[in-house]
């Protein structure tokens, strides 16, 4: 058994086909079937239904998850070695909100790279509620989101406070006004983030509390989709504060305070608790810890 095979395996689970599988990993299909022919014959079992589509066997879905642990030690052990280099490099998948991807993330990116060349960065974004369990998951090495609760698998510090605000385009009815309550909004057109979102769950909460039924007009998964349609008039919306500097610039949206709404949320970096930590990981998570917060929330 080597590591060509379990990798093989691995990736036929995914891609359930040994054409596709050899595609990806610059194999022939023979080459493919006979790397997993050695493992059947050396464990004396039946890993792979070769049937369309292709598919795990009971052993073989057994075989897979030792498969992936094995992988993972090993991939562990190659990070450790790479950290033995005194130079912070590596590979860091970050996951975090679309919103503060692109309203956050190139101030801090821009000076990390700079400073640190050979560490790369891969940015995957979700909704805030996917983002604790992709790095509980594995899927992502770290997460920028909101901090709603304390979760034991899962290492958290706070990086800066936001709050969620009431938007308008300049033509909406109420865009002359600086200030509301919280009930003049039960009969006005609103277009509201996914249910699954955390920022959907807080604004939720503020109407049930004060027993409001809203006229939702229009759900989406992102801040950036919802501001789009806020500035063509369909509906005035309630997002990030942290997510409308520019378009407030710009003056395609206008900002009503909302005295209900003026909690504020943490939003901070998590990663998995006892995960082995490379010099890359280090180096992002210490200088992230050590920003003041006017370096997150500066408009400019």
């Amino acid at each position: 058994m080597n590591m060509s095979q379990l990798e093989t395996l691995l990736t036929i689970s995914k891609t359930m086909s040994f054409r596709k599988a050899g595609e990806l990993l610059n194999l022939t299909q023979p080459a493919v079937s006979a790397q997993i022919k050695s493992l059947e014959d050396e464990f004396k079992t039946i890993l792979i239904d070769r049937n369309q589509p292709v598919t795990l066997t009971d052993h073989g879905q057994v075989f897979l998850e030792h498969a992936e642990r094995i992988l993972d030690i090993v991939e562990e052990l190659k990070q450790k070695l790479d950290d033995l280099n005194q130079t912070p490099q590596g590979h860091i998948t970050l996951g975090t909100t679309s919103s503060i991807a692109i309203q956050i993330l190139p101030r801090v990116l821009s000076y990390f790279q700079n400073q640190y060349p050979q560490i790369k960065t891969t940015i995957h974004t979700m909704p805030s509620s996917q983002v604790m369990a992709s790095v509980e998951n594995g899927s992502v090495d770290v997460g920028i989101t909101y901090l709603t609760e304390k979760t034991p698998s899962i290492a958290s510090s706070v990086l800066y406070y936001d709050t969620f605000e009431l938007v308008v385009s300049p033509d909406h009815p109420m865009s002359t006004l600086t200030h509301t309550t919280v009930d003049k909004l039960k009969d006005i057109p609103m277009i509201m983030l996914a249910p699954d979102t955390l920022g959907r769950r807080f604004v939720d909460a503020i109407f049930r509390k004060y027993n409001i039924v809203p006229n939702i007009v229009m759900e989406l998964s992102s801040s950036e989709e919802i501001k789009r349609m806020v500035e063509i008039d369909l509906g005035a919306a309630i997002v990030s504060k942290l997510s409308i500097p520019s378009e407030l610039k710009r003056g395609t949206l206008k900002l009503i305070k909302v005295h209900e709404l003026e909690t504020t949320h943490p939003v901070g970096v998590v990663y998995k608790s006892g995960k082995y930590l490379n010099t890359a990981m280090m180096q992002f998570l210490s200088d992230l810890r050590g920003m003041p917060e006017h370096q997150f929330i500066s408009s400019e």
